[in-house]
């Protein structure tokens, strides 16, 4: 398993990042939380899991997911370990709270919360909760660092990154207009974070 990558930043999205390392552009998907923890910096180090595809009982790919740290990267990996939680719907939810906030829903039993996440429905909710609780509190909690910045391509990033999280994008676009009109300034990270307890 690669347990760590580092490397330059050629390209940052709020759903993913190309490292370059090695002669290679690795392609690492991330979450919000990661985006807006790497956005301001050049190089940098990502805590890696390979996910494996699976599709008819046969390997479909691989897909690689990078953490800005550690305490990340266990949350998403006990999460997949859940029955019925995809890396899809895991990263979801660590776009839409950070670690430490995902990690007292579970503690604190805070279905409603933890529902609130596209792709989690009821079951799955009393389910993360049941599986995780007990282990969830093993994961160090660890300050999150933020970086602001204000970009005139903010309103598009945010949408590109929406529409690959799997939204419509004439919903996106009406929403982002909305919420752009109302805080002109506001960040990519905030604008998707809005926009995602909406959709």
């Amino acid at each position: 398993m690669i347990n760590y990558i580092t490397g330059k930043l050629v390209e940052k999205t709020p759903t993913y990042t190309v490292v370059e390392n090695g002669g290679f552009g690795w392609l690492v998907k991330t979450s919000l939380n990661t985006y807006t923890q790497i956005q301001s910096l050049e190089q940098c180090k990502l805590f890696t899991s390979l996910v494996v595809k699976v599709e008819n009982q046969s390997v479909a790919g691989y897909d690689l997911y990078g953490f800005f740290d550690q305490q990340e990267r266990d949350l998403f990996e006990k999460m997949i370990s859940v029955s019925g939680v995809g890396a899809a719907t895991a990263r979801m939810m660590l776009s839409s709270f950070k670690p430490d906030e995902v990690i007292q829903a579970i503690l604190s039993e805070n279905e409603a919360m933890i529902q609130s996440v596209k792709g989690i429905g009821p079951k799955s909710a009393k389910r993360i909760i049941l599986e995780l609780k007990d282990k969830v509190g093993k994961i160090s909690a660890e300050p999150s660092i933020s970086f602001t910045k204000i970009s005139n391509n903010n309103r598009e990033e945010a949408l590109n990154a929406l529409v690959t999280l799997g939204f419509q994008r004439a919903a996106v676009e009406k929403l982002l207009g909305k919420l752009l009109m109302s805080e002109p300034g506001k960040s990519v990270e905030g604008l998707i974070k809005e926009a995602l307890k909406v959709l």
